[in-house]
């Protein structure tokens, strides 16, 4: 009777172990290499989870000379980051803030640093595209919403004109999709926010996506490689966005 009742019961155990069993080959995913540097480099990493330290230098620099007439910082992500300031305003007095792979909340602890303590006449926030990819966990579209206006009201606070800048559309025509991580909608919809907003703030507001939105509702074909970040030809269309707001917001 015993016997049985050890058979019954291994029976019905079997499919709940059977995705458990042996393999017959092994034949294991790829492992990365220098696993010790992986791990020193995350640990590295979560030191300075906001990359504080990433301009801490060049910022010291700069807060020991006069701050210069019409100095603008460029707050963002990797759209900012690769931005060669120098390039499309030649001669102006513009600082890059931008650090790939950003979200809003990482941004907001740099504001002082990377931000006020540069004494810029005004800032361009370039975000939101990785909050919405959850590149630093899940967030609601009022949590990303509260995070601008924190750095608004902080810049504003100082004496620092804002423009708030949309978020560029993504698209398809890569080599991966790009809508599958940054909805089109998300995207609609923080910028109808952002626009709102600045409106409301007495800000201004820098239309990037329709400058290089296709009739399709995505970055138009040709201005990116991977569907998300612009080539020298996006680049060349946000340029004078930019342009203009800034002279809109120091007029």
């Amino acid at each position: 009777m015993l016997s049985c009742r050890v058979l019954l019961a291994t029976a019905l155990l079997l499919p709940a172990f059977a995705s458990a069993q042996l393999v017959e080959e092994y034949n294991p995913a790829r492992a990365g290499c220098c696993l010790a540097s992986t791990a020193q480099n995350l640990a590295n990493a979560l030191l300075d989870w906001n990359q504080l330290g990433r301009y801490h230098a060049d910022n010291e620099k700069l807060k020991a000379q006069p701050a210069e007439p019409g100095r603008v910082v460029f707050m963002g992500d990797s759209i900012t980051d690769g931005w060669k300031l120098s390039q499309y305003f030649p001669g102006k007095p513009y600082v890059n803030r931008g650090i790939s792979g950003q979200t809003t909340p990482q941004m907001l602890v740099r504001w002082f640093e990377d931000v006020i303590n540069l004494k810029p006449a005004a800032v361009l926030i370039y975000a939101g595209t990785n909050d919405i990819a959850r590149n630093t966990g899940p967030e609601t579209i009022e949590m990303v919403e509260e995070n601008f206006q924190a750095m608004t009201e902080l810049a504003q606070q100082h004496g620092i004109k804002v423009i708030l800048c949309a978020v560029t559309p993504v698209s398809d025509y890569g080599p991966r999709k790009m809508t599958d991580g940054r909805p089109p909608s998300d995207i609609l919809k923080l910028n109808a926010w952002l626009k709102t907003y600045a409106a409301k703030t007495h800000s201004v507001y820098a239309d990037y996506f329709s400058a290089v939105v296709d009739d399709k509702g995505m970055l138009r074909e040709g201005l990116s490689k991977d569907g998300l970040h612009p080539n020298e030809k996006g680049y060349e269309l946000l340029a004078p966005v930019a342009a203009a707001a800034i002279q809109q917001a120091l007029k």
